[in-house]
């Protein structure tokens, strides 16, 4: 896995991904920035989601749960000091779908945080307490 970071200007930054992906990066105005863009503690946020919810989907259709739609709201705490790392983050999966079994949301996070989302797993490896919860929804309701 490779990529590039490259600045723009004031704050703003573009990186582009070893499979050829480009996103910007931007700060607040009172650091330099325009506010254009993610900040990149966002990025690393997002991307911790992404891991996981792709995780919990895969093991979610391999189960074959009627699942319609899916998300996870993703909730962080950051030190108050320099270096302004994550403390805590929780990671809560709202699925929705047609009798979605609980016990196969449950099994499917368990297993995304304990064995296949790298992402979560490097954290919690680094001193960040990581947290996972679920809510099963209806479609019909």
């Amino acid at each position: 896995m490779h990529g590039t970071v490259k600045w723009l200007d004031g704050a703003m930054f573009i990186g582009e991904s070893g499979s050829g992906h480009s996103v910007v990066m931007d700060g607040p105005e009172d650091l330099g920035g325009r506010n254009q863009s993610l900040r990149p503690m966002e990025m690393l946020l997002l991307g911790t989601g992404g891991c996981a919810i792709y995780d919990v989907i895969s093991m979610l259709k391999k189960s074959r749960q009627q699942v319609t739609d899916c998300r996870v709201e993703l909730q962080a705490t950051r030190a108050d000091a320099v270096p302004a790392v994550f403390e805590s983050m929780n990671l809560h999966f709202v699925v929705t779908g047609n009798g979605v079994k609980e016990s196969q949301v449950k099994r499917a996070v368990e297993l995304s945080a304990e064995k296949y989302c790298s992402a979560s797993i490097m954290l919690a490896a680094a001193g960040v307490t990581v947290t996972h919860s679920f809510a099963v929804e209806d479609a019909s309701a």
